[in-house]
């Protein structure tokens, strides 16, 4: 139902509206037609979410509309069947309309409008929402007044190229942006620097190639070359734009040869604005660090807990050990102790090491590299818990019964000696009947009853029934010289599991301490599926003769049934593949809405602080509730937990996809030379345009535009997840195996555009009988008149 459509006849059981009236305006006063007290029908809700994108919980519109006692639930019934229908979606405790901005947004100012203001756009936007929102942002004159030095100027002033975390609100009618916004805090100043590669001309001077394909070329005058070279990855900013031709720009540093092997993340880095390299107040901060003392700790250097990592690990942030419990009133229970590396102590709120790492938020993880949260001196070596050598850490002690539910659970500050620094690998090989050398004299007393615990802690794990995808994870290999060697999907141990189950485990235990004791936290939140997405997915399940219950209480075993079902069947992939795309984005909050995922009621990140700035922020929350000596949270940063919670969710999602373009890029670079060969594929993705398809082999993707699938006419079909010719019924859909030739690379942009060698399959009669007018497009040549599209990856 649009928002202009007329409002639906009342159905039985459903809330009953008192008619049309005018939505309460935005300051909270109510229109003079509008009578408190009355639930407002569809549209004026609708129309309320718009225009108030910092009042959107059901508790805002309840108070702007003065509903109360049996009305508050009439409400409540409204509101859900517009998120059933669609209209309205779920964040957390507040609703909007779909393809709005939320209340709190990263936005990243693009440029400045004819009249000055500053515009920006959100720094994470969904596509099938369409094109971003533009937002009018509003610059604060707050120690500019006359008389105060530059200096004083609050950190809230931005310019181009800036990434800002602001308070979103509805644009006055009129208005040249849908949206206006304020400037919370500035997350990372960019100051509209440009990454792209140096091409020589002759007699002197340059271009700038964009590593984008959507970028700009540039020209460079001879004069502000600087010391780049052909060939060069180069950062410049725009000098002056002629009055004719190419703009021009100025080559502000030289980041290497786009040959050499730190090149191709050294891209995503830039493209993404994640700082690499650390200010030199935060290096020397580090540097001065000093060993954390004994004192005010317990001794725990006795007990010998042990690291286990990838053997390429360089920090070591959790360690572990287990024992029988010896309680007679628990036979067969154990207790599992988890320590993890105390950052607190070294990096403490509102010092210069705290800010960068708030401003990094995470570490980002890269084939060639890692761009860490923290500097060598605190994650590789204060902070890392390294065997044989003294560490402090915050450890929690956890009592489980037989059957796996966990009994009690207790958080020390201590000091501990890591017995022994061992890889996933090795430790399972001990387990296995092949230990070495170092795991020989661990087997008995520390492996074999940390597996044990494993097998406690798993029949909880089953009895809760997290929601178990089977998306296997592709590791790439590089050669020397930093190409692609192979890709691999690394084995799944139970030496993985033990590990994860123990994190998880005191991550629970980090979480219901802080609740139980009222203290503010940032909790790592999974929310269960929109309504709007379920719907597809059950839409989606119906082709393939399976379904999903209804019903706003879904839970994770419901998927776990729908995965089960299709083991071994021809479209398992593709059933994964989908139920993944149902789920929601998990983030950090202040609010505690669970993991739905995990099935937890209480979550949050505790066991890798030198890695997440949320994990830092547990941590100082339970030395400080907890009474564990320096380093606690404090009571500003407990008032700024929610612009945190924002920006760091901002900050990963910003990791993410720099890893997965460059990964995307280091494939593209390695197929640049293998033009016209065939590889095996997958179809991971199906639209109007035509199909993704991702080379296993690679895990890398490309695409194939439909005007080159064949001469048939394409119907898309969003349920069935499907192209299919009209004329001869065969068609592709989500998960089919294929053979794709490589037609096109474009390697600094990760782009790569494929040719469909095998025959389509035929469809099943309910997909060959879809047919819905502006869902179809021409493959093979141009009719006259008209235009096949252009393929978009």
């Amino acid at each position: 139902m649009s928002l202009g459509s007329p409002p639906r006849k009342p159905q039985a059981g459903k809330p009953k509206s008192s008619g049309k009236h005018p939505a309460p305006k935005a300051d909270g006063k109510d229109a003079p037609a509008f009578r408190r007290g009355d639930l407002p029908d569809r549209e004026t809700i609708l129309r309320f979410l718009s225009e108030n994108p910092d009042r959107a919980s059901k508790r805002d519109i309840a108070k702007a509309f003065g509903l109360k006692g049996d009305t508050r639930s009439e409400l409540k019934a409204l509101l859900r069947e517009l998120e059933d229908e669609g209209l309205i979606e779920r964040d957390r405790k507040t609703l909007r309309r779909p393809g709005t901005l939320p209340a709190v947004t990263v936005l990243e100012i693009t440029m400045r409008s004819a009249n000055g203001d500053l515009i920006a756009r959100p720094a994470e936007w969904l596509e099938e929402h369409g094109t971003a929102p533009v937002v009018t942002v509003r610059q604060s004159n707050a120690g500019r007044d006359k008389g105060r030095s530059k200096s004083r100027t609050p950190s809230t002033a931005a310019g181009i190229g800036d990434r800002v975390l602001a308070r979103i609100f509805a644009s006055t009618h009129g208005a040249s942006t849908a949206y206006t916004a304020r400037i919370m805090k500035v997350l990372d100043r960019r100051g509209g620097a440009i990454l792209g590669v140096f091409k020589q001309t002759p007699g002197g001077g340059g271009r700038l190639m964009p590593i984008e394909r959507r970028g700009e070329e540039y020209l460079i005058d001879p004069d502000f070359t600087g010391e780049a070279k052909d060939g060069d990855l180069v950062e410049v900013e725009t000098a002056r734009l002629g009055r004719m031709g190419l703009p021009r720009a100025k080559v502000m540093s030289v980041l290497g040869s786009v040959e050499g092997e730190k090149a191709i993340s050294m891209i995503a880095i830039h493209a993404h604005g994640i700082p690499y390299i650390f200010p030199d107040d935060v290096l020397a901060a580090a540097e001065a660090a000093k060993p954390a003392p004994l004192k005010g700790r317990e001794d725990w250097r006795d007990i010998p807990l042990i690291t286990i990592d990838p053997a390429d690990a360089k920090d070591h942030d959790d360690a572990v050990y287990a024992e029988d419990d010896p309680a007679p009133e628990n036979p067969g229970g154990v207790i599992v102790t988890v320590a993890i590396a105390d950052v607190s102590w070294y990096v403490r709120s509102g010092t210069a090491l705290d800010r960068e790492a708030l401003k990094r938020g995470n570490s980002a993880y890269f084939p060639d590299r890692v761009v860490p949260m923290l500097p060598e001196r605190i994650s590789n070596d204060l902070c890392s818990l390294r065997e044989g050598e003294d560490r402090p850490a915050l450890a929690v002690r956890m009592t489980f019964s037989s059957d796996g539910r966990k009994i009690s659970h207790r958080f020390h500050r201590v000091m501990i000696k890591s017995a022994a620094k061992l890889s996933y690998q090795q430790a399972q090989a001990a387990i296995d009947g092949k230990p070495d050398d170092k795991t020989g004299p661990l087997l008995e007393p520390v492996l074999k009853p940390l597996w044990h615990a494993y097998q406690v802690l798993k029949r909880g794990r089953d009895r809760r029934q997290p929601l178990e995808l089977d998306m296997p994870e592709r590791k790439i290999l590089l050669t020397p010289e930093g190409r692609v060697d192979k890709v691999v999907v690394p084995d799944r141990l139970d030496a993985h599991k033990l590990i994860e189950e123990c994190m998880i485990q005191a991550n629970v235990a980090a979480a219901e301490t802080l609740e139980k004791r009222r203290q503010p936290l940032i909790f790592r939140v999974h929310d269960q599926p929109s309504l709007a997405k379920q719907e597809v997915l059950r839409e989606f399940l119906g082709t393939l003769g399976m379904s999903l219950a209804r019903g706003a209480a879904v839970r994770a075993s419901a998927f776990n049934g729908i995965l089960a079902r299709a083991q071994g069947e021809p479209h398992q992939i593709m059933v994964n593949e989908m139920v993944l795309r149902s789920q929601s984005q998990a983030v950090y909050s202040p609010e505690n809405l669970g993991h739905f995922g995990l099935n937890l009621m209480k979550y949050a990140h505790f066991t890798s602080p030198i890695r997440r700035y949320a994990d830092l922020i547990v941590h100082r929350a339970l030395v400080g509730s907890l009474g564990l000596g320096e380093g606690a949270i404090t009571p500003e940063q407990e008032a700024t937990l929610e612009p945190i919670a924002a920006e760091i969710s901002t900050t990963e999602r910003r990791a993410m996809a720099a890893e997965r373009e460059t990964v995307d890029r280091l494939v593209a670079h390695h197929l640049a030379g293998r033009i016209g060969e065939a590889f095996d594929g997958r179809v991971s993705g199906v639209t109007k345009s035509g199909l993704f398809i991702s080379l296993p082999q690679f895990g890398a993707d490309g695409f194939i535009p439909v005007s080159t699938l064949g001469l048939d006419y394409y119907h898309y079909d969003e349920a069935h997840q499907a192209l299919t010719g009209e004329k001869t019924g065969l068609g592709y859909r989500l998960g089919d195996s294929v053979e794709v030739k490589v037609v096109e690379v474009i390697p600094l942009a990760g782009s790569m555009r494929f040719e469909m060698l095998s025959e389509g399959r035929k469809m099943p009669t309910g997909i060959r009988s879809f047919h819905k007018s502006g869902r179809a497009r021409r493959g093979g040549p141009k009719k006259p008149g008209t235009r096949p599209p252009r393929g978009r990856r």
